[in-house]
């Protein structure tokens, strides 16, 4: 164990990392922006270019701090899904809540033809997919709810949880055999994730649904920490198994289902970085792996993001694409060094 000076630094370094890889991010793109023009746009200052200023307000800003509520949500997710189950492979997606959101925009774009996917476009506009994406994770999230209450083995609800992916990817394929190759070719773009496409006021419902999570998350400290050693030992300390259990799905599926809704489906980051955390603070106490889960998770989407722009280049990568092929083998690597994973 570390003590509280160590653990000070660390937040520290890594707060500056954070801050600094922000910035980097912004700096990129198609379109070269001098430094001191991107700073004095920044802090509200006249710039030699209106469209430059268009371009970091509009475009590059919201895509960077999107970066940091999906890297952090999902991580935070992640965490608290390892936690639950005590299953070092478990990820934000495993109770089916973003297959859950795919099944709903696949639903608006691939069942367009007779569904009238195309009129709720028009209707809903920007956003169509958000709220398509909300409504399927809500679904299956009220399903596992329920299931949750119905069993009394958390392990049987991870279960649950991943025969409800099984069938709403099922529903998919159906659709997909029946839709045209355009459908086809939209969905896919879709479930390749992206973090630029969201305009100020998609941002802050995603902020707002992101800041309630997480401050849920806070206030589960405790269960968290006593579902470490088994769901028998949290019941000495006098923790409410069904309540806290309900508690920690509802803050997954919320920080989960709004991520997957705003930017798609992201692989690795809920999975590796409550891992990555682990290691680099030594400990299991939720007290420090919260905070360091929300940092590190920022960081690496960020650095995934930053990556997938190319930088000079006009051309975008996937970000779901980077996420596991920057990502995986850290992991990988960090499992073989250590030896050993923190539950």
């Amino acid at each position: 164990m570390k003590n509280n000076k160590t653990y000070k630094k660390q937040f520290i370094l890594l707060s500056i990392l954070l801050v600094v890889l922000w910035f980097v991010n912004i700096c990129l793109g198609s379109v070269s922006i001098p430094f001191q023009e991107i700073f004095y746009i920044l802090i509200g200052e006249e710039t030699s270019k209106e469209s430059w200023q268009t371009i970091i307000l509009n475009f590059r800003v919201p895509k960077a701090i999107t970066a940091i509520l999906v890297g952090s949500g999902l991580s935070i997710s992640g965490l608290l899904m390892q936690t639950l189950f005590r299953n070092p492979l478990a990820g934000p997606f495993v109770l089916g809540i973003s297959s859950g959101a795919s099944l709903g925009v696949a639903l608006l774009i691939l069942g367009s033809s007779f569904l009238g996917g195309s009129l709720l476009s028009l209707v809903f506009s920007n956003w169509s997919l958000a709220i398509a994406a909300s409504l399927g994770a809500f679904l299956v999230l009220s399903a596992v709810i329920i299931a949750a209450n119905s069993v009394r083995n958390t392990m049987s609800i991870l279960i649950i949880g991943l025969m409800f992916g099984s069938l709403t990817s099922a529903v998919i394929s159906v659709l997909a055999y029946f839709s045209e190759a355009e459908q086809i070719q939209q969905y896919l773009f879709w479930s390749f994730g992206s973090l630029g496409n969201l305009t100020w006021e998609e941002l802050l419902v995603f902020f707002i649904i992101y800041v309630i999570g997480i401050f849920g998350t806070f206030m589960v400290i405790k269960p968290l920490n006593s579902f470490l050693l088994g769901e028998n030992y949290a019941k000495s300390l006098g923790i409410h198994i069904k309540k806290s259990r309900n508690i920690i799905l509802l803050i997954t599926s919320l920080l989960t289902g709004v991520a997957t809704a705003f930017s798609g489906p992201i692989a690795f980051i809920g999975l590796a970085v409550p891992h990555i955390a682990k290691m680099l603070f030594n400990t299991s106490n939720h007290k420090i792996l919260i905070p360091a889960v929300i940092i590190i998770g920022a960081i690496v989407l960020l650095i995934c993001d930053t990556i997938a722009q190319l930088p000079s280049s006009e051309y975008t990568l996937p970000i779901n694409a980077i996420t596991s092929l920057f990502g995986a083998p850290v992991v990988i690597w960090l499992l073989i060094r250590k030896k050993k994973i923190y539950v």
